[in-house]
Protein backbone atom coordinates (compact mmCIF):
# COMPACT_ATOMS: atom_id res chain seq x y z
CA UNK A 1 0.00 0.00 0.00
CA UNK A 2 1.56 3.38 -0.73
CA UNK A 3 1.03 6.34 1.11
CA UNK A 4 -1.46 8.66 1.31
CA UNK A 5 -1.87 11.54 -0.58
CA UNK A 6 -1.32 14.81 1.46
CA UNK A 7 -1.47 18.21 -0.55
CA UNK A 8 1.24 20.26 -0.09
CA UNK A 9 1.58 23.00 2.51
CA UNK A 10 1.98 25.78 -0.25
CA UNK A 11 -1.64 24.80 -1.90
CA UNK A 12 -4.58 25.52 -0.46
CA UNK A 13 -7.34 23.41 -0.35
CA UNK A 14 -10.88 25.16 0.23
CA UNK A 15 -12.54 23.44 3.26
CA UNK A 16 -16.31 23.33 3.65
CA UNK A 17 -15.89 24.12 7.36
CA UNK A 18 -13.55 27.05 6.90
CA UNK A 19 -12.34 29.33 4.62
CA UNK A 20 -9.56 28.56 4.14
CA UNK A 21 -6.92 25.92 5.91
CA UNK A 22 -3.28 25.95 5.50
CA UNK A 23 -2.35 22.07 5.04
CA UNK A 24 0.45 20.70 7.38
CA UNK A 25 1.73 17.44 6.22
CA UNK A 26 0.99 14.26 7.98
CA UNK A 27 2.99 11.05 7.90
CA UNK A 28 2.31 7.23 8.11
CA UNK A 29 -1.64 7.61 7.16
CA UNK A 30 -3.58 4.62 5.48
CA UNK A 31 -6.56 5.56 3.33
CA UNK A 32 -8.35 2.69 1.58
CA UNK A 33 -8.01 -1.39 2.05
CA UNK A 34 -8.35 -1.56 -1.78
CA UNK A 35 -5.93 0.51 -3.41
CA UNK A 36 -3.19 3.02 -2.58
CA UNK A 37 -2.54 6.45 -3.19
CA UNK A 38 -0.05 8.80 -4.10
CA UNK A 39 1.81 11.91 -3.69
CA UNK A 40 0.43 15.04 -4.29
CA UNK A 41 3.14 17.65 -5.90
CA UNK A 42 0.28 19.81 -7.41
CA UNK A 43 -2.56 22.47 -6.84
CA UNK A 44 -6.18 22.31 -6.80
CA UNK A 45 -7.73 24.23 -10.03
CA UNK A 46 -11.12 25.35 -10.73
CA UNK A 47 -14.48 23.85 -9.96
CA UNK A 48 -15.48 21.48 -12.49
CA UNK A 49 -18.68 19.79 -13.40
CA UNK A 50 -18.05 16.86 -11.79
CA UNK A 51 -20.61 15.23 -9.74
CA UNK A 52 -21.44 16.30 -6.30
CA UNK A 53 -21.24 13.32 -3.83
CA UNK A 54 -24.57 13.20 -1.66
CA UNK A 55 -25.86 10.79 0.68
CA UNK A 56 -23.07 10.55 2.45
CA UNK A 57 -22.91 7.15 4.93
CA UNK A 58 -20.06 6.21 7.59
CA UNK A 59 -19.91 3.33 8.54
CA UNK A 60 -18.20 0.25 10.63
CA UNK A 61 -16.52 3.18 12.73
CA UNK A 62 -13.84 1.85 15.01
CA UNK A 63 -11.82 3.81 17.30
CA UNK A 64 -9.25 4.62 15.28
CA UNK A 65 -11.01 3.81 11.15
CA UNK A 66 -14.63 4.15 9.75
CA UNK A 67 -16.10 3.54 6.29
CA UNK A 68 -17.29 6.19 3.65
CA UNK A 69 -19.56 5.61 0.84
CA UNK A 70 -22.08 8.18 -0.92
CA UNK A 71 -24.31 8.72 -3.91
CA UNK A 72 -23.38 10.91 -7.08
CA UNK A 73 -25.05 11.67 -10.41
CA UNK A 74 -23.78 9.72 -13.60
CA UNK A 75 -22.57 12.51 -15.42
CA UNK A 76 -18.80 13.11 -15.42
CA UNK A 77 -18.54 9.83 -13.26
CA UNK A 78 -16.26 8.80 -16.04
CA UNK A 79 -13.78 11.68 -15.31
CA UNK A 80 -13.46 11.14 -11.68
CA UNK A 81 -9.72 10.30 -10.68
CA UNK A 82 -8.97 11.09 -6.95
CA UNK A 83 -11.12 11.93 -3.72
CA UNK A 84 -11.05 15.01 -1.40
CA UNK A 85 -12.15 14.27 1.83
CA UNK A 86 -12.07 16.95 4.52
CA UNK A 87 -11.77 15.51 8.35
CA UNK A 88 -11.89 17.96 11.34
CA UNK A 89 -12.14 17.43 14.73
CA UNK A 90 -15.52 18.75 15.49
CA UNK A 91 -14.80 21.97 18.23
CA UNK A 92 -15.36 21.86 21.45
CA UNK A 93 -13.31 24.47 23.37
CA UNK A 94 -13.67 22.06 27.01
CA UNK A 95 -11.71 18.84 24.51
CA UNK A 96 -8.25 17.77 25.31
CA UNK A 97 -6.18 19.11 22.42
CA UNK A 98 -2.76 18.74 22.03
CA UNK A 99 -0.51 18.83 19.11
CA UNK A 100 -1.06 17.71 15.18
CA UNK A 101 -4.71 16.13 16.82
CA UNK A 102 -6.10 19.65 15.86
CA UNK A 103 -4.59 19.98 12.40
CA UNK A 104 -7.79 20.04 9.58
CA UNK A 105 -6.75 16.76 7.68
CA UNK A 106 -7.50 17.65 3.74
CA UNK A 107 -6.63 13.26 2.74
CA UNK A 108 -6.65 12.53 -1.27
CA UNK A 109 -7.11 9.45 -2.51
CA UNK A 110 -7.23 7.86 -5.68
CA UNK A 111 -10.79 7.10 -6.73
CA UNK A 112 -11.94 3.10 -5.84
CA UNK A 113 -14.90 1.43 -5.83
CA UNK A 114 -16.86 2.35 -2.86
CA UNK A 115 -17.54 1.90 0.11
CA UNK A 116 -13.62 3.27 1.19
CA UNK A 117 -12.19 2.46 4.32
CA UNK A 118 -10.19 5.61 6.14
CA UNK A 119 -7.57 4.61 8.54
CA UNK A 120 -5.27 6.46 10.71
CA UNK A 121 -4.23 6.46 13.97
CA UNK A 122 -2.27 9.84 13.18
CA UNK A 123 -5.37 11.92 12.98
CA UNK A 124 -8.30 9.68 14.04
CA UNK A 125 -8.62 9.86 18.34
CA UNK A 126 -10.87 7.58 20.09
CA UNK A 127 -13.57 8.36 21.29
CA UNK A 128 -13.97 11.99 19.22
CA UNK A 129 -16.78 13.80 17.34
CA UNK A 130 -15.33 14.49 13.79
CA UNK A 131 -16.77 16.45 10.55
CA UNK A 132 -16.15 14.83 7.32
CA UNK A 133 -17.06 16.03 3.60
CA UNK A 134 -15.92 14.73 0.39
CA UNK A 135 -14.87 16.20 -3.39
CA UNK A 136 -14.90 14.70 -6.67
CA UNK A 137 -11.66 15.48 -8.44
CA UNK A 138 -9.67 15.01 -11.74
CA UNK A 139 -6.04 14.84 -11.74
CA UNK A 140 -5.07 17.20 -15.01
CA UNK A 141 -2.02 17.20 -17.38
CA UNK A 142 -0.27 19.62 -15.71
CA UNK A 143 -0.76 17.96 -12.29
CA UNK A 144 -3.10 20.51 -11.14
CA UNK A 145 -6.78 19.38 -10.32
CA UNK A 146 -9.58 19.80 -11.12
CA UNK A 147 -12.51 19.92 -8.21
CA UNK A 148 -16.66 19.38 -7.54
CA UNK A 149 -18.39 21.80 -4.75
CA UNK A 150 -18.47 19.75 -1.56
CA UNK A 151 -20.53 17.51 -0.74
CA UNK A 152 -22.84 18.05 2.34
CA UNK A 153 -20.83 17.94 6.33
CA UNK A 154 -21.72 15.34 8.12
CA UNK A 155 -20.93 14.16 11.80
CA UNK A 156 -19.80 11.58 13.49
CA UNK A 157 -18.13 9.92 17.04
CA UNK A 158 -15.19 7.63 16.75
CA UNK A 159 -15.77 3.98 18.69
CA UNK A 160 -13.94 2.87 22.30
CA UNK A 161 -10.91 1.11 22.60
CA UNK A 162 -12.11 -2.69 21.16
CA UNK A 163 -10.64 -6.09 23.12
CA UNK A 164 -7.55 -6.44 20.51
CA UNK A 165 -6.64 -2.89 21.60
CA UNK A 166 -7.53 -3.13 25.48
CA UNK A 167 -5.35 -6.10 25.17
CA UNK A 168 -2.63 -4.70 24.14
CA UNK A 169 -2.84 -2.22 27.16
CA UNK A 170 -2.83 -4.44 29.28
CA UNK A 171 0.15 -6.23 28.48
CA UNK A 172 1.93 -3.31 28.43
CA UNK A 173 0.79 -2.83 32.09
CA UNK A 174 2.04 -6.47 32.96
CA UNK A 175 5.17 -5.50 32.04
CA UNK A 176 5.65 -2.80 34.70
CA UNK A 177 3.56 -4.00 37.53
CA UNK A 178 6.44 -5.43 39.54
CA UNK A 179 6.00 -7.94 42.44
CA UNK A 180 3.29 -8.74 44.67
CA UNK A 181 2.66 -8.16 48.17
CA UNK A 182 0.11 -9.05 50.46
CA UNK A 183 -3.09 -7.08 51.48
CA UNK A 184 -5.98 -7.61 53.79
CA UNK A 185 -8.27 -4.67 53.19
CA UNK A 186 -9.59 -2.43 50.39
CA UNK A 187 -10.65 0.98 51.75
CA UNK A 188 -12.34 4.35 50.22
CA UNK A 189 -11.30 7.76 51.43
CA UNK A 190 -13.44 10.76 50.80
CA UNK A 191 -15.17 13.86 52.36
CA UNK A 192 -17.28 13.21 56.04
CA UNK A 193 -20.01 14.05 53.96
CA UNK A 194 -19.82 11.98 52.01
CA UNK A 195 -20.15 9.56 54.24
CA UNK A 196 -23.26 11.28 56.48
CA UNK A 197 -24.94 11.20 53.26
CA UNK A 198 -24.62 7.26 52.77
CA UNK A 199 -26.18 7.39 56.55
CA UNK A 200 -28.97 10.11 56.34
CA UNK A 201 -30.15 9.42 53.08
CA UNK A 202 -28.76 6.70 51.13
CA UNK A 203 -29.53 4.06 54.03
CA UNK A 204 -26.55 3.19 54.95
CA UNK A 205 -24.87 2.60 51.63
CA UNK A 206 -22.26 4.02 49.22
CA UNK A 207 -23.84 3.91 45.98
CA UNK A 208 -22.33 3.49 42.61
CA UNK A 209 -21.76 6.29 40.35
CA UNK A 210 -20.48 6.80 36.60
CA UNK A 211 -16.81 6.77 36.30
CA UNK A 212 -15.47 9.58 35.04
CA UNK A 213 -13.32 10.52 31.98
CA UNK A 214 -10.08 9.91 33.47
CA UNK A 215 -7.51 7.70 31.81
CA UNK A 216 -7.06 6.28 28.26
CA UNK A 217 -9.88 8.70 25.95
CA UNK A 218 -10.62 5.39 24.34
CA UNK A 219 -11.39 3.35 27.85
CA UNK A 220 -15.23 1.78 27.16
CA UNK A 221 -15.72 2.37 30.97
CA UNK A 222 -15.12 5.91 31.42
CA UNK A 223 -18.42 7.97 31.54
CA UNK A 224 -20.47 4.48 31.49
CA UNK A 225 -19.57 1.92 34.06
CA UNK A 226 -20.96 2.35 37.28
CA UNK A 227 -19.05 1.86 40.77
CA UNK A 228 -17.69 2.32 43.93
CA UNK A 229 -13.92 3.21 43.82
CA UNK A 230 -11.57 1.35 46.25
CA UNK A 231 -8.08 1.03 46.54
CA UNK A 232 -5.93 -1.20 47.58
CA UNK A 233 -2.05 -0.86 48.11
CA UNK A 234 -0.37 -0.33 50.98
CA UNK A 235 2.84 0.94 52.33
CA UNK A 236 5.98 -0.94 51.45
CA UNK A 237 7.52 -0.77 55.54
CA UNK A 238 4.07 -1.43 57.25
CA UNK A 239 1.95 -3.37 54.93
CA UNK A 240 -1.02 -1.46 55.58
CA UNK A 241 -2.38 1.08 53.64
CA UNK A 242 -1.08 4.45 53.49
CA UNK A 243 -2.10 7.23 56.11
CA UNK A 244 -2.21 9.82 53.50
CA UNK A 245 -4.75 10.42 50.57
CA UNK A 246 -5.75 12.58 47.79
CA UNK A 247 -9.49 12.01 48.02
CA UNK A 248 -10.59 13.07 51.68
CA UNK A 249 -9.58 12.49 55.15
CA UNK A 250 -12.16 9.99 56.16
CA UNK A 251 -11.77 6.06 55.30
CA UNK A 252 -14.03 3.81 55.18
CA UNK A 253 -12.63 -0.13 55.74
CA UNK A 254 -13.30 -3.19 54.92
CA UNK A 255 -12.13 -7.01 54.69
CA UNK A 256 -11.39 -7.70 51.34
CA UNK A 257 -12.65 -11.33 50.80
CA UNK A 258 -15.97 -9.22 51.78
CA UNK A 259 -15.84 -7.67 47.87
CA UNK A 260 -13.37 -9.61 46.50
CA UNK A 261 -14.07 -13.69 46.84
CA UNK A 262 -14.82 -16.22 44.24
CA UNK A 263 -18.13 -15.39 43.48
CA UNK A 264 -16.22 -11.94 42.17
CA UNK A 265 -15.43 -11.57 38.39
CA UNK A 266 -11.89 -9.41 37.74
CA UNK A 267 -11.68 -7.85 34.57
CA UNK A 268 -8.97 -5.34 33.49
CA UNK A 269 -10.28 -1.86 32.57
CA UNK A 270 -7.51 1.02 31.93
CA UNK A 271 -3.70 1.53 31.86
CA UNK A 272 -2.59 5.34 32.15
CA UNK A 273 -0.49 8.35 34.03
CA UNK A 274 -0.87 11.63 34.51
CA UNK A 275 2.35 13.06 33.27
CA UNK A 276 4.28 11.78 36.05
CA UNK A 277 6.33 8.58 36.81
CA UNK A 278 3.32 6.77 38.67
CA UNK A 279 1.10 4.14 36.42
CA UNK A 280 -2.60 3.69 37.44
CA UNK A 281 -4.40 0.56 36.43
CA UNK A 282 -7.91 0.50 36.63
CA UNK A 283 -9.60 -3.00 37.91
CA UNK A 284 -13.33 -4.10 37.89
CA UNK A 285 -14.82 -5.70 40.70
CA UNK A 286 -17.86 -7.12 39.83
CA UNK A 287 -19.98 -10.55 41.19
CA UNK A 288 -21.20 -12.77 39.24
CA UNK A 289 -24.26 -12.00 37.34
CA UNK A 290 -24.81 -8.52 38.31
CA UNK A 291 -25.01 -5.55 35.90
CA UNK A 292 -21.59 -4.24 35.97
CA UNK A 293 -20.63 -7.96 34.97
CA UNK A 294 -22.67 -8.18 32.22
CA UNK A 295 -21.70 -4.80 30.99
CA UNK A 296 -18.34 -5.94 31.44
CA UNK A 297 -18.48 -9.23 29.48
CA UNK A 298 -17.39 -9.13 25.68
CA UNK A 299 -16.16 -5.33 26.32
CA UNK A 300 -13.46 -5.80 28.79
CA UNK A 301 -10.41 -8.70 29.16
CA UNK A 302 -11.50 -10.97 31.67
CA UNK A 303 -8.47 -11.60 34.58
CA UNK A 304 -7.87 -14.69 36.63
CA UNK A 305 -8.82 -13.68 39.91
CA UNK A 306 -6.14 -15.88 41.42
CA UNK A 307 -3.17 -16.17 38.68
CA UNK A 308 -3.06 -12.65 37.28
CA UNK A 309 -0.08 -9.50 37.71
CA UNK A 310 -2.30 -7.12 39.49
CA UNK A 311 -4.88 -7.99 42.24
CA UNK A 312 -4.82 -12.06 43.02
CA UNK A 313 -7.28 -13.79 45.33
CA UNK A 314 -5.91 -17.35 46.85
CA UNK A 315 -8.19 -20.04 48.35
CA UNK A 316 -6.18 -21.80 50.61
CA UNK A 317 -6.62 -25.65 51.84
CA UNK A 318 -8.46 -24.77 55.09
CA UNK A 319 -10.75 -22.58 52.78
CA UNK A 320 -9.80 -19.38 53.75
CA UNK A 321 -8.67 -16.44 51.37
CA UNK A 322 -5.32 -14.39 51.39
CA UNK A 323 -5.00 -11.78 48.84
CA UNK A 324 -1.85 -9.83 47.12
CA UNK A 325 -1.38 -6.37 44.87
CA UNK A 326 1.22 -5.38 42.60
CA UNK A 327 3.76 -2.88 43.96
CA UNK A 328 5.19 -0.82 40.92
CA UNK A 329 1.35 0.49 39.68
CA UNK A 330 -1.20 2.10 41.81
CA UNK A 331 -4.68 -0.18 41.68
CA UNK A 332 -7.85 1.67 41.30
CA UNK A 333 -10.86 -0.66 42.03
CA UNK A 334 -14.24 0.10 40.64
CA UNK A 335 -16.79 -2.57 42.87
CA UNK A 336 -20.38 -2.55 40.65
CA UNK A 337 -22.53 -2.79 43.20
CA UNK A 338 -23.94 -0.51 46.40
CA UNK A 339 -21.53 -0.87 49.49
CA UNK A 340 -23.41 -1.02 53.20
CA UNK A 341 -21.59 1.13 55.61
CA UNK A 342 -21.89 -1.92 57.86
CA UNK A 343 -19.41 -3.98 56.22
CA UNK A 344 -16.70 -2.20 57.38
CA UNK A 345 -15.84 1.48 59.70
CA UNK A 346 -15.33 5.00 58.74
CA UNK A 347 -12.54 7.13 60.78
CA UNK A 348 -10.12 9.73 59.97
CA UNK A 349 -6.93 9.24 58.87
CA UNK A 350 -3.74 10.83 60.61
CA UNK A 351 -2.00 11.60 57.57
CA UNK A 352 -2.37 14.18 54.59
CA UNK A 353 -4.45 15.38 51.83
CA UNK A 354 -2.60 15.32 48.60
CA UNK A 355 -5.05 17.05 46.30
CA UNK A 356 -2.49 16.88 43.76
CA UNK A 357 -2.18 12.81 43.28
CA UNK A 358 -6.09 13.09 42.73
CA UNK A 359 -7.21 11.67 39.26
CA UNK A 360 -10.59 12.88 39.15
CA UNK A 361 -11.09 13.78 35.48
CA UNK A 362 -7.35 13.52 35.20
CA UNK A 363 -6.07 13.30 31.47
CA UNK A 364 -3.52 10.79 30.04
CA UNK A 365 -0.27 11.58 29.07
CA UNK A 366 -0.66 11.23 24.87
CA UNK A 367 3.52 10.85 24.71
CA UNK A 368 4.46 7.94 27.53
CA UNK A 369 5.47 5.18 25.80
CA UNK A 370 4.73 3.16 28.32
CA UNK A 371 0.95 3.20 28.82
CA UNK A 372 0.06 4.05 25.25
CA UNK A 373 -0.70 1.89 22.08
CA UNK A 374 -0.83 2.73 18.24
CA UNK A 375 -4.35 3.82 18.28
CA UNK A 376 -4.05 7.20 20.85
CA UNK A 377 -4.68 7.67 24.28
Amino acid sequence: MEKMEVPHVEHNLRSPTSPCVDLKPLENLHLCDREGTQSADSGVGELDDLPVPHQISISNITCDSFKISWDSDARGKERITHYFIDLNKKENKKENKFKHKDVPTKLVAKAVPLPMTVRGHWFLSPRTDYTVAVQTATKQADGDYAVSEWSQVIEFCTADYSSVHLNQLLQKAEVIAGRMLPLTVLYRNQEEEYFNQARDSQCHRMLPAVKDNSGSHGSPISGKLEGVFFSCNTEFNTGKPPQDSPYGPYRFQVQAEVLFNQNTNLYFGDFYCMYTAYHYVILVLAPEGSKGDLFCKGRLPALDRSNNRFLTCVEGEDGTLSFQHAQDVTLELVYTEPVDLSLGTVAAISGHQLRSSSTVNAKKDPSCKICNISVGR
